[in-house]
């Protein structure tokens, strides 16, 4: 779509100059002379960039500068002027103006300007929506929920977003922890500002101080330059610590000063830089019988859970089984282009009633693999690829999987001797699989096969 450009001069002949060599480069422009009736102008029209004089009657560059201003903060305002001063260009700087340029300008000053200017406003529009987009994703009120302990972890959530407060969550693996870290963070006042995750459990304790503190030239071997670390990449946002519990006695001691003095050091380095960083925390321990074994610190536990999040297990909250289910089978439905209507009773019952040890996680898995395989319109009990309806046993090992782990070893099982049957023809193994080709890809690339 053509950029829409006012250009506001009181000489209709430099408005009209001005107005044509933008109009060659395929802006949509519109002139004004009067600069009292372009301000009223504005409360039917919009434009993404204004090029005004400075010195008019009525209305001074200036003053129409700070009315369009008022109407929206965002478009941009180029001031030309034959009169520039070092105090003018200050002061219209001071009052938001994009840029200035002195008549008589080249052709290609104006030119370049303007690019730069529609560049911003581009620019400002985009992360705007971004911003919209990612405040709806991680909208409270888009979480899928009907428990009441659900319920009540959103309404505690909302609450602590509006502050700088450290929050910890804890629950078991799967369900929804980071989840919950990112609404947080996309309702707070940080938001369109950075949201770093960290797992701290994968990383060994040197990698994750210099991966958090960040290092400078020669601290350590390999160190061929100075690094900042994720705090500092977080500086003004938010950083997520998942898997707490993990860490060592000693580096919490680094952790909890970083907390109490709001200060990091690099590895090797002798400077403190202060940084503003709102952490929130993650745990599937129980943290406090970990203080309790000595093997957490109870200051740093304190100072994490100034806000203490419990996330329920999916079992213990068995009201938000279905309307999970259902998301994820829309959502697989839509990616997949599969054509379902929903599930058997028998399906239903056994989704009601399973233990979910993996939680929400495995609940996603598990309707990914069920909308995958489905033959029919509605998913059957063997599109769940259960050990039952499969007819494999265990073997000595499998016993140690996670029930997602081991529906991914069975789907893994069933495309193998799919393409053996025929061959490995992948369109002929699609059909007789029930999927498309494209499906079929995607499961041998996720599957590993």
């Amino acid at each position: 779509m053509k950029a829409h450009i006012a250009v506001l001069d009181d000489e209709p002949r430099m408005a009209e100059i001005v107005a044509m060599l933008l109009r060659r480069e395929s802006y949509k422009v519109q002139t004004f002379t009067d600069p009292v009736e372009f301000v009223e102008s504005l409360d039917e029209l919009s434009f993404d960039l204004l090029l005004t004089d400075l010195k008019m009657p009525g209305l001074g560059g200036l003053e129409v500068l700070k009315r369009v201003r008022d109407k929206d903060a965002e478009v941009p305002v180029i001031l030309l002027t034959a009169h520039a001063t070092i105090k003018t260009a200050i002061e219209a700087m001071r009052m938001g103006a994009f840029d200035y340029l002195e008549k008589p300008f080249e052709n290609d000053q104006i030119k370049s300007l303007v690019a730069r200017a529609l560049d911003h406003t581009r620019l400002t529009r985009e992360n705007r929506y971004l911003r919209a987009e990612l405040r709806s994703r991680y909208a409270f009120d888009q979480v899928v929920c009907e428990s009441q302990s659900m319920l009540e972890v959103l309404d505690l959530s909302r609450r602590a977003a509006k502050s700088r407060a450290t929050v910890l969550i804890s629950g078991d693996s799967g369900t929804g922890k980071e989840l919950i870290a990112r609404a947080i963070h996309y309702h707070s006042p940080r938001v369109g500002q950075p949201f770093i995750a960290v797992n701290c459990k994968a990383l060994s304790e040197g990698v994750l101080e210099s991966e958090l503190f960040g290092h400078e030239k020669g601290s350590y071997t390999g160190a061929a330059k100075s690094r900042a670390g994720l705090f500092e990449r977080a500086d003004t946002g938010t950083i997520f610590l998942d898997e707490i519990g993990e860490i060592d006695l000693n580096f919490q001691a680094k952790l909890l000063r970083v907390l109490q003095e709001r200060e990091i050091t690099r590895v090797g380095g002798n400077e403190s830089l202060s940084i503003d960083v709102r952490v929130v925390a993650a745990t599937n321990l129980d943290l406090k019988e970990q203080v309790k074994k000595g093997e957490f610190r109870e200051d740093l536990y304190f100072r994490l859970a100034v806000i203490p999040i419990r996330l329920a297990s999916l079992k213990d909250r068995r009201e938000d089984i279905l309307p999970l289910a259902r998301m994820f089978l829309a959502r697989f439905k839509d990616e997949l282009g599969r054509e379902l209507t929903g599930w058997t009773k028998a399906v239903e019952n056994w989704l009601l009633n399973h233990p979910w040890p993996g939680n929400v996680r495995e609940l996603e898995n598990t309707l990914e693999r069920a909308t995958v395989l489905a033959r029919e319109n509605e998913i059957q009990m063997e599109d769940l690829l259960l050990e039952e309806s499969t007819g494999l046993s265990l073997s000595p090992d499998d016993d140690q999987l996670t029930l997602h782990q081991y529906l991914d070893k069975m789907a893994a099982l069933r495309i193998r001797k799919t393409l053996e049957q025929v061959q490995y023809k992948r369109t002929k193994a699609a059909e007789k699989l029930g999927i498309d080709r494209a499906t079929l890809y995607r499961l041998m690339k996720k599957l590993g096969i």
